[in-house]
């Protein structure tokens, strides 16, 4: 049986997915009701910047991209720093093709802070989903207000720029 995982923060960019060596046979749009996407995930190496993450909200849904992995879950791990940084949990994303049960990545409570900002080259990689979110996603991830500038050119950058 293949590994799902529900991607809703950087690894939605499917070339970000390949430059870390993270094969997968096919990728759609994807959706995690019961949550909401936030930027609370404290970077581990950048003071006050944040990475994505999802919190219980009923009623909201979060979008993103549903990968069938190649290779099991665990070879993302040590991308996502778990067990430390992220725990990684199965919970049921719905699909065009029905309901698939994914792993997601949960930031850990002792690197959860609020008032971090999100940096613009970490925003172009989920803004690279493109027709893989609604409209209606993808114009709030653009009207997201980045700390600038960015620290440079991240691996996999997809080109895109924020209209802010």
């Amino acid at each position: 049986m293949p590994d799902f995982y529900f991607a809703y923060g950087s690894n939605m960019n499917p070339a970000r997915m390949r430059a870390r060596g993270l094969e997968f046979a096919h990728y759609e749009p994807a959706i995690l009701s019961g949550f909401e996407l936030c930027f609370n995930k404290r970077a581990h190496n950048k003071h006050g910047v944040a990475y994505a993450n999802i919190r219980t909200a009923p009623g909201r849904s979060v979008e993103g991209v549903l990968y069938t992995l190649d290779a099991q879950i665990h070879v993302m791990d040590p991308f996502e720093g778990t067990p430390v940084r992220y725990s990684r949990e199965l919970f049921p994303t719905v699909t065009a093709g029905g309901v698939a049960w994914a792993w997601v990545y949960v930031a850990n409570r002792a690197f959860v802070e609020d008032a971090l900002s999100v940096e613009e080259n970490y925003l172009n990689h989920l803004l690279s989903a493109g027709e893989l979110l609604s409209e209606s996603y993808r114009a709030w991830l653009s009207k997201l207000a980045p700390i600038l500038p960015s620290d440079g050119i991240a691996d996999g950058d997809t080109g895109l720029r924020l209209n802010v």
